[in-house]
């Protein structure tokens, strides 16, 4: 059986919603199975007092998961044009992955939200692939034969999935943003059936 992890972190729930539709096309393809993750704040305070598991959505991500994982697509919201912290201390810290080579030729995703408009979706979906490719990973972006990409007024780019938040309370995914994560998960899923042999 194979697995596509899909890997987020979200403050205010934009990034967790638009996690739920790449989960949901990662489930269109079978036999790939998703598997829905988190990871846990970064507190200035440097000993570990998060939970393993949350209060509430999904459990935090082990770095066993990520190794075992046949695909990974992750998400953040942007931070002034770049992933957030919590996001990019799980990335800074598998240096075991990098050296085993586990991610090496596997697919790969990212996906954002942003406040707004301009807020740095581009920028924070380019710079959240580099550690990707520093694994070895295989990117996969939307191409534009997705007509839906060249249709959005809100979400969406080559570079992968992204929705346009606004200030709380956000406004809802709109139905081009769903369209684009779900085709982006399903991308994902069946390059990771492809580049396993099946």
């Amino acid at each position: 059986m194979k697995n596509v992890l899909v890997l987020y972190y979200s403050r205010n729930g934009s990034t967790a919603a638009l996690a739920g539709h790449v989960a949901r096309g990662v489930e269109r393809v079978e036999p790939v199975e998703v598997l829905l993750r988190t990871v846990p704040t970064v507190s200035p305070i440097t000993e570990a007092t998060a939970p393993a598991i949350p209060d509430d959505g999904p459990p935090h991500v082990t770095l066993e998961e990520v190794a075992a994982a046949d695909g990974l697509i992750i998400g953040s919201p942007t931070r002034f044009g770049k992933m957030a912290a919590p996001l990019k201390y799980l990335l800074d810290s598998p240096g075991e992955l990098w050296l085993s080579g586990a991610l090496s030729g596997k697919p790969a995703a990212v996906f954002t939200s942003t406040g707004t408009m301009h807020g740095g979706q581009e920028s924070t979906l380019l710079t959240m692939m580099l550690p990707l490719l520093h694994h070895g990973m295989v990117l996969v972006g939307l191409p534009f034969t997705d007509p839906t990409l060249g249709t959005t007024r809100t979400g969406g780019t080559p570079y992968g999935a992204s929705h346009v938040a606004g200030q709380p309370p956000s406004p809802r995914i709109t139905e081009e943003e769903r369209l684009l994560a779900q085709a982006l998960g399903e991308r994902v899923a069946r390059i990771a059936l492809i580049l396993a042999g099946k």
